[in-house]
């Protein structure tokens, strides 16, 4: 079975420091993979050189069987979908910042108002679809972020911890409701986060980036229960922390 993302000899620099060095690895279709780390691991770095937001120093990005490396154009771009920390809402009403996407892509009115209503009540904001985005509580404007991502339908959402600013009843619910709608639409799926127990509940592997190398990789459980020794002091504090 062809990977959906394969990564070579991947390398991002910041002038002469070297941000990313990744020899090999891979992105199953349907996977939803988590991706941890300390602060300045590279984990942000990796999810926008993998968006093509972000152009490597060396290396190869493999999408399927093309290279893609090179290819940072609007068409190359529009198979990812990217949700931040911050959503960057524009300034105006909750339908107009999930429709514009497809305003973009020029999709016909009334294909745009089926989609955007349909995940308007996929993520349960349908009675805040003529609200302003500048007035909606942190929890609204994630899931806001998420559905203008989602309707997009990218091959790859890339999540760079969407949840971490939240309250965690409002966590929790919104952590139940991407994983359904992930799981239902079978979306592959690249989430970085700090927190273990969201990763523990969306993802089924686990990748721990560590000074800008991939220590580890593998099922989220055997990562966690069996770190290698590079990654037993991060993984052992990450638990007594939780516990």
């Amino acid at each position: 079975m062809t990977p959906l993302i394969t990564v070579k000899n991947l390398e991002v620099r910041a002038g002469k420091k070297v941000l990313l060095s990744i020899p090999h690895f891979e992105i199953q279709e349907g996977e939803v993979l988590g991706i941890m780390g300390p602060n300045g691991a590279g984990k942000s770095t990796l999810i926008k050189a993998l968006a093509l937001l972000e152009h490597p120093a060396h290396g190869t990005i493999i999408l399927k069987d093309k290279d893609i490396t090179k290819e940072m154009t609007l068409e190359m771009r529009r198979k990812f979908a990217v949700a931040m920390q911050q959503p960057l809402l524009l300034d105006t009403s909750v339908y107009q910042n999930i429709a514009v996407g497809l305003k973009l892509r020029k999709l016909p009115r009334q294909e745009i108002k089926s989609k955007v209503s349909y995940w308007l009540e996929k993520f349960q904001i349908s009675h805040l679809a003529k609200k302003h985005a500048y007035h909606l509580s942190g929890g609204e404007a994630q899931r806001v972020n998420l559905a203008r991502a989602m309707v997009l339908e990218p091959e790859i959402l890339f999540l760079d911890e969407p949840f971490s600013a939240l309250d965690f009843p409002t966590k929790i619910q919104l952590l139940k409701d991407i994983k359904s709608i992930i799981q239902q639409t079978k979306t592959t799926t690249v989430f970085v986060s700090h927190d273990l127990m969201e990763l523990k509940y969306l993802a089924e592997n686990l990748a721990i980036l560590m000074d800008g190398e991939l220590k580890q990789s593998g099922p989220a459980e055997e990562v966690l229960s069996s770190p290698n020794p590079s990654t037993t002091a991060f993984i052992n504090d990450w638990k007594t922390l939780l516990n």
